[in-house]
């Protein structure tokens, strides 16, 4: 299949990309529980944003799918991995050893070692499934820091 016949088919089926569609299918086959894009995590930048994590495990890890790692979304993470620090939100690559950006020395990998984030390529690692756990997420997750006031000018 071309990657555009697989985009197709995964947006066909309710998914963003080929690596979620495959991911969710994976997650079937191994008859594991999950919800795909079910909560929004309110987040701090210059104004109040929300991120919808790709798929919430039945144990209340958070996946989310990464084909290409650009530094707007690890800006991102990093920013609701300090406002968040409760969350255990993991990622999985097409390709952890792709580089951060051409000509760069690291990897997707290497950053996600560097600031403490689990990771795996195209899969979710059986062990992560089986991970004790319960997903007690809310289906909105509020900026829990002081919300700054802006006034109109």
């Amino acid at each position: 299949m071309t990657r555009h016949s697989i985009l197709r088919v995964a947006i066909k089926n309710g998914y963003r990309s080929g690596l979620e569609h495959k991911i969710a299918q994976y997650l079937l086959k191994c008859k594991s529980n999950f919800d795909y894009e079910s909560i929004k995590i309110e987040w701090e930048d210059l104004c109040y944003r929300t991120y919808t994590p790709d798929f919430i495990l039945a144990n209340g890890i958070i996946i989310e799918t990464k084909g290409r790692f650009i530094a707007t979304d690890r800006r991102k993470h990093l920013a609701i991995k300090k406002q968040h620090p409760t969350l255990d939100i993991r990622f999985v690559f097409t390709n952890s050893n792709s580089r951060l950006y051409k000509g760069s020395r690291s990897t997707y990998g290497m950053w996600c070692t560097k600031h403490g984030f689990r990771y795996y390529d195209r899969i979710i690692p059986e062990d992560w499934l089986k991970e004790k756990g319960k997903n007690n997420h809310l289906k909105f997750i509020k900026f829990s820091g002081r919300k700054i006031k802006r006034g109109k000018k």
